[in-house]
Parts: structure tokens; C-alpha cells; sequence
């Protein structure tokens, strides 16, 4: 009987030791659920001369105005995302970002009201204020930056280097990042080049680097263009570029664009994007609203 007694001993003794040891009995640490009905809507703007009527002027529709319809194109498929869902479930926001920020303290002010966030205890009329900000303060913004004329241009590429992480992700959430751009990428505070690999593009570059005739692709390939890796995972972050304008004379100017955007896109795993040219708001405002829905 003793016997007994100690070999039942020693197998239990065993077995709580391996239990300790091989990590059974650990529990699991917590991890981050994203919730991919709770959106996190950012807007990046390039305050560039692309939007200078005088520098860029189109007679059917004036670029900067172009964007302001965009943005609300945005802000409508945002406010039709919150009020789809149960007011429980409320969790959003939506912000504009500059880079870099405009000299006009102006613009700075309208930037802290278009940052607008959507709870379970937020009044009713919250959305008619947010649809008031967002038809007259896109404008304002449009019209303070023409006005003032300091077209120093537009640092995406720091953008993603240093601010995008910060500014535009959010663990839990559905990220999205809309970009009105040209295409064009260009800031003297960051322009630098790494091997072929450039921190800008322009039209200069790309007539530079002979991308000029249709088998441009197998140039980049060949010799290596495109824009120095500027973020090593965005793989949670859905990206939309809205205005690519290229400049007249080269037939082939807005595919090479296209081209360094999606490589760059590739190279920082940012699986979702879409690529616009700059269409009238009328065209594009169907692609944002599914865009942001999701359906």
C-alpha cells in the first residue's frame, strides 16, 4: 500500500512540474482586437502651388475646388459610416494634417475643428456641427493658402517617415488615409537621393532618369527607381491618393507616377490602395463613399 501511495506521489510531483515548465499553465497575454467598424479617417493635404489657380489653372474646374469637394465627398461617406451603425458601437474620428504646417495660424485653427470624434454620448446635433465644419472650413483653408502664396510645398514622404505612425494608425481601428496630392512629391528640407532611390519625384527627375517612352517600367526595374523606403510596415493602414495631375508633354507622366506610388506602397506593406487622378468630385465621390464603407 505504501508503495502504491509513493509511486502516485512521484506521478502527480512529475506531472505539475512539467505543467510549471513547458508553459501549459501560462496564461495567454492580452492582445489588441481591431474592431474594423470603428474607422480612424485621416486626411493628409498638399498645400503645394498644385493648387494655385494661377499656376495650375483649369477652366472646368479649379483644382483647390476639386479637393474641397473631395473633402466632403469624404466627410459624407465618414457621416454615413457612424450613422450605419448603433450609437453603442460609436468609436470614430476624423482629423486633416498639413505637412508641413501652414505659416497662416489661420489654417492651424480650422485644422483643430475639422478633428472631430464620434462616441456613445455624443448629442444629435453633434452631426449637423460636424457637417457645418466640414461644407465651410475645407474652403477657408483653400482660400488662406492661395491668399498667403508661400507655396513651400508638401513633405509627404517625411510624413510617412515620422508622422504617420502617430497621426493617422490607431491599434484598434480601421485606418484610413485619403491623400490630395498631384502625385508630385517634393520638399527642399528632405530632398536627398540614396543610390537611384529619391526622396522626391518631379517632373524633372522623370525626365532625368529617361522615363519618357512606354517601357518605362523596365527602366525603373532596371535601374533601381523609385522613392527611398520611407516606413518599414504599414500593413494597417489603407491608403487613397485623390488629384494625380501630371504635367503636360509627356504621354506616359501619370503612369510613372502611379508606378513610384505603388512601389512604395509595396515596399511599406500597405496592402489596400487606390491611386485617383485628379476627376471631377462628381466621378470620384461614388469610389470614396464605397471606399469608406467597405462594401
Amino acid at each position: 500500500m505504501k508503495k502504491i501511495f509513493y509511486v502516485l506521489f512521484i506521478i502527480s510531483l512529475v506531472s505539475c512540474c512539467k505543467g510549471k515548465n513547458d508553459g501549459t499553465n501560462t496564461e495567454k497575454k492580452d492582445s489588441i482586437v481591431v474592431d474594423s467598424n470603428n474607422i480612424n479617417l485621416s486626411i493628409l493635404i498638399d498645400l503645394s502651388d498644385r493648387i494655385d489657380p494661377k499656376t495650375n489653372p483649369n477652366p472646368t474646374m479649379e483644382y483647390y475646388l476639386r479637393d474641397v469637394e473631395y473633402i466632403k465627398a469624404i466627410e459624407k461617406g465618414f457621416i454615413n459610416h457612424i450613422k450605419s451603425k448603433k450609437i453603442i458601437t460609436y468609436d470614430d474620428q476624423m482629423q486633416v494634417f498639413f505637412n508641413p504646417e501652414p505659416s497662416d495660424p489661420k489654417i492651424n485653427d480650422f485644422t483643430k475643428e475639422l478633428k472631430v470624434s464620434f462616441n456613445k454620448d455624443i448629442p444629435r446635433r453633434y452631426f449637423d456641427s460636424v457637417d457645418k465644419k466640414y461644407a465651410e472650413l475645407p474652403l477657408n483653408i483653400y482660400q488662406s493658402a492661395i491668399k498667403d502664396g508661400k507655396f513651400v510645398g508638401s513633405d509627404i514622404w517625411e510624413f510617412f517617415k515620422n508622422k504617420v505612425n502617430d497621426y493617422c494608425i490607431k491599434q484598434d481601428k480601421r485606418n484610413i488615409l485619403f491623400i490630395l496630392t498631384d502625385g508630385y512629391m517634393y520638399h527642399e528640407n528632405t530632398k536627398f537621393a540614396e543610390g537611384s532611390k529619391t526622396s522626391y519625384l518631379t517632373t524633372k527627375l522623370i525626365k532625368a532618369n529617361n522615363l519618357t517612352s512606354s517601357d518605362f517600367k523596365n527602366t525603373i526595374e532596371k535601374k533601381g527607381y523609385g522613392f527611398v523606403k520611407a516606413n518599414e510596415n504599414l500593413s494597417n493602414l489603407e491608403v487613397i491618393i485623390l488629384g494625380i495631375n501630371p504635367e503636360k508633354g509627356n504621354p506616359f507622366e501619370e503612369a510613372v507616377i502611379k508606378e513610384y506610388w505603388e512601389n512604395m506602397f509595396k515596399e511599406m506593406k500597405i496592402k489596400k490602395y487606390q491611386i485617383k487622378s485628379a476627376d471631377l468630385p462628381s466621378n470620384l465621390e461614388p469610389i470614396i463613399l464605397k471606399t469608406i464603407s467597405g462594401k
